[in-house]
């Protein structure tokens, strides 16, 4: 099993790295997997009307918001199904943030800082991790991202690439995952704790390029994901400016009415 520990001395600290990736793809050699035989990797149901499948495609990459809270949301899922996940290049990721949100820590690597060696780690890892989170620490070359795409098909592999300001889409992207409009709750005026915050997600993919929405507590009271409760919606009024006097509202209207 490989763990922190394993992945650690990957940060970028003299002329080592290159043996240290060598001895990551040893560990990993150790927890071969086979090819996955699932098409979708789950996601929390708080996201189940996100994408038309309802899950992250295999063998894809998806460009998402550096947003640690949903990067942690979008890996639990998966990590309470028992697969394995890992995160490269997020240093300030924290572990008790990913505990609160289900992650099983121990199927979770971290490569909090591999500098250049950052497609290196990510490379040698979908040989075996299903489920990757990485940010980029340069700008990959379109040979390399070729390169990583045909090991992520070849593999089952899902790839989540965060964004940086400014910069384009990850190549060969299957589509956009985006956390945007936060509103955090608890404060006062000058009074009160966070206690958590509410954000639009939106998807949008190749196959449906019209975007799906979801609002949604994230984190949520206890620190996970929650789904915002339906809210009541206004309902029509029984008459309009234009009725005729003395004309009675359609029966639908009245049943409303009678029902409070």
């Amino acid at each position: 099993m490989i763990g922190l520990d394993a992945v650690a001395s990957l940060s970028p600290a003299g002329d080592s790295r290159a043996g240290e990736v060598l001895r990551l793809r040893r560990e990993i050699s150790r927890m071969q997997r086979r090819r996955s035989e699932h098409s979708l990797l789950p996601l929390d149901p708080a996201f189940s009307a996100l994408l038309p499948e309802e899950g992250l495609q295999t063998g894809t990459s998806y460009t998402v918001s550096p947003s640690p809270s949903l990067v942690l949301a979008l890996l639990s899922a998966a990590s309470q199904k028992g697969l394995w996940c890992a995160v490269v290049g997020m240093p300030t990721l924290g572990i008790e943030a990913a505990a609160a949100f289900g992650i099983d820590l121990a199927r979770l690597i971290l490569v909090p800082s591999p500098g250049d060696r950052w497609l290196a780690a990510t490379s040698a890892l979908a040989e075996v991790v299903p489920l990757i989170v990485v940010a980029p620490g340069t700008r990959a070359r379109d040979a390399d991202v070729a390169r990583l795409s045909a090991r992520l098909r070849d593999r089952g592999c899902t790839l989540l690439v965060t964004e940086s300001p400014g910069a384009e889409r990850w190549p060969q992207s299957e589509g956009t995952i985006r956390l945007h409009d936060p509103h955090w709750h608890g404060l006062g005026a000058g009074w009160g704790l966070l206690s958590d915050c509410t954000v639009t997600v939106t998807a949008q993919t190749r196959h449906s390029p019209r975007p799906s929405s979801v609002r949604v507590h994230l984190p949520g009271g206890h620190g996970a994901i929650e789904a915002v409760g339906a809210e009541l919606t206004a309902l029509p009024p029984l008459f309009s400016e234009t009725a005729v006097p003395g004309e009675s509202a359609p029966p639908e209207l009245l049943r409303w009415a009678e029902a409070g």
